[in-house]
């Protein structure tokens, strides 16, 4: 069985069991989080597709930690006007941890 839903704007295609990084949510770690924009649910054969939501459907995610991803370096650049900056960027996610799929 497995569910896509939407956390923070972004589908997320998800098992019971499966690890999720997803933007930083207000939760605290351990904390049991109940996820009701289930957009379709597979049990199978069978499929249910929401319009835009499934009805009655909900996903059961505990949030594992809270970190930050790899770090990017920006660079912007002007051509003959000696305009140089290099910045860098870590952005901060939530780990969530699928523990259960209702449909």
């Amino acid at each position: 069985m497995y569910a896509i839903i939407e956390i923070g704007g972004r589908q997320y295609n998800v098992e019971k069991g499966s690890r999720v990084r997803c933007e930083k949510l207000d939760q605290a770690a351990n904390a049991t989080l109940t996820i009701d924009k289930v957009l379709m649910v597979k049990d199978g054969e069978k499929m249910q597709v929401g319009q835009p939501f499934v009805k009655g459907a909900h996903v059961q995610a505990k949030v594992v930690g809270h970190a930050r991803g790899k770090k990017i370096t920006v660079l912007k650049y002007k051509n003959k006007v000696n305009y140089r900056r290099k910045l860098g960027h870590r952005q901060h996610f939530t780990s969530l941890l699928i523990e259960e799929i209702k449909g």
